[in-house]
């Protein structure tokens, strides 16, 4: 199921098979295209689809709410590395974008702009995908954590989409799986 242009935003999921615990949901798949790029691993067994459909669903309840002014406007390469050094790397820096490192955890957390990773094994290629809402507009920073700062260049799209856009992708995202769920749980019984 593709749901999106690919070329912009689209998200892609397949089921396998349902499974009867509803915090897995189904086997399968879910990627994000964006700009062109496909982030996540694209294999019938590549994840539980529990913990994507659930962020879907939360994204759809926190409209707006992603909100983090001091990398709105940042050049996307520079947001990727104040985010994986905060995040992931023990490099030591004195600043990420203006912020202390705990200062950017403390945003990113609490204003939720990670869409992945979403905790499951969908992105177990080192994908990631920040989610700014910038007013009436949506921003999506997307790349790979890569061995070095100019491999990860490489691997970074950046999209803007009118919010009633974004979310409508999210949503019937969320209406298409959901109907795809219940004819696989009734051919393969949970």
């Amino acid at each position: 199921m593709l749901v999106g242009d690919v070329s912009i935003l689209a998200i892609e999921s397949a089921i396998t098979r349902a499974v009867p615990n509803r915090s897995q949901l189904a086997l399968g798949y879910f990627v994000l295209h964006v700009g062109g790029k496909v982030y996540g691993v694209r294999a019938l067994d590549a994840t539980m689809l529990g913990c994507s459909f659930q962020e879907v669903e939360n994204r759809l309840r926190r409209r707006g709410t992603h909100v983090l002014p001091a990398l709105a406007d940042v050049d996307a390469a520079l947001v990727a590395d104040a985010y994986l050094g905060a995040m992931y790397r023990n490099t030591p820096r004195t600043g990420y974008c203006g912020l202390s490192r705990p200062a950017v955890i403390d945003a990113i957390h609490s204003s939720a702009v990670v869409w992945a990773p979403d905790g499951d094994e969908a992105f177990d290629d080192g994908s990631h995908v920040l989610q700014f809402d910038v007013g009436d507009r949506v921003r999506l920073v997307a790349f790979v954590n890569t061995q070095t700062r100019d491999q990860m260049v490489e691997t970074i799209r950046e999209v803007w989409l009118d919010a009633v856009s974004f979310y409508s992708i999210l949503l019937n995202w969320s209406n298409e799986f959901r109907n795809m769920y219940s004819i696989a749980s009734k051919l393969d019984p949970v």
